[in-house]
């Protein structure tokens, strides 16, 4: 492990020195020069992203991004905003990547370069017990049921294409979707699997049913403002740290294992 890591660093470091003699103006010369990797994050996308108690953002993504600007001896500064503002901030030089449990799609893509997956998920949905055998019997597609997604995302497009019936409620935040659906305004959440299963699991007493929607492939990807070697950089630490074992380390850590719940509000 630790040859690995000092790969993985020495692979970097070696990047930023070609960096650093690469004509002005580039994506990577702008973030060394100002010493700070700006990270855009929702903040809310468990176990891709959470706020604890104090503030702090962790998760998935936020070890990411924190490896990343380690290697890179930089410090690191999360901007927490809503999902639909990720990509306008990073096209708009506002954050210097996004790492928040997005999906890399054809659209996105021609928007922002994207590196990765460094995780593959599905959707899934989160619906009250005492509302399971309407599902049952209506199917998902029926205009009996609201359903609330986030903005600008990859669940709005499943359930337009899949559920064109049902009244669709966009929101801004996932803590905004699950308010809606405590009080009944909505009955049905569609979010990425981990999230759901996540939410069911921790909060018994909302009485709440995770199924999975079975109707996507979510690969999970970081994306960055098109530079060759800020690209490659980031593709190397990538691929080196699943062969390292660190990624999978991480995987463990956010998924598997509870000890980081404490933490949460």
């Amino acid at each position: 492990m630790k040859k690995s890591l000092l790969f993985s660093g020495t692979v970097l470091l070696l990047v930023l020195m070609f960096g650093s003699v690469a004509g002005a103006g580039t994506v990577l010369e702008g973030i060394l020069k100002k010493g700070e990797l700006v990270v855009g994050i929702s903040g809310d996308q468990l176990p891709f992203s959470a706020t604890t108690k104090e503030g702090e953002v962790v998760g998935l993504d936020a070890d990411i991004a924190r490896r990343i600007a380690n290697n890179m001896n930089l410090k690191i500064r999360f901007s927490r905003m809503p999902f639909s503002d990720l990509l306008p901030a990073l096209q708009s030089g506002k954050v210097d990547m996004v790492v928040s449990g997005m999906t890399m799609t054809p659209e996105r893509n021609t928007k922002v370069a994207f590196i990765g997956p460094y995780y593959v998920a599905s959707k899934g949905i989160l619906i009250k017990f005492k509302n399971v055998e309407k599902l049952k019997k209506e199917g998902l597609n029926s205009e009996l049921f609201k359903v609330a997604t986030l903005k600008a995302s990859t669940s709005k497009e499943i359930v337009e294409k899949a559920a064109p019936k049902v009244k669709l409620v966009l929101v801004a935040s996932y803590n905004e979707a699950l308010d809606l659906l405590y009080q009944d305004k909505v009955d049905i959440v569609v979010a990425d699997l981990p999230f759901c299963s996540y939410i069911a699991e921790r909060y018994p007493e909302k009485n709440l049913a995770v199924g999975d929607t079975k109707l996507s492939f979510e690969p999970k990807g970081i994306a960055v403002l098109e530079d060759t070697l800020w690209l490659n950089g980031l593709e190397n630490f990538l691929k080196l740290s699943i062969a390292s074992g660190e990624m999978n380390a991480l995987l463990e850590k956010w998924s598997k294992s509870g000890t980081w719940i404490t933490l949460l509000p």
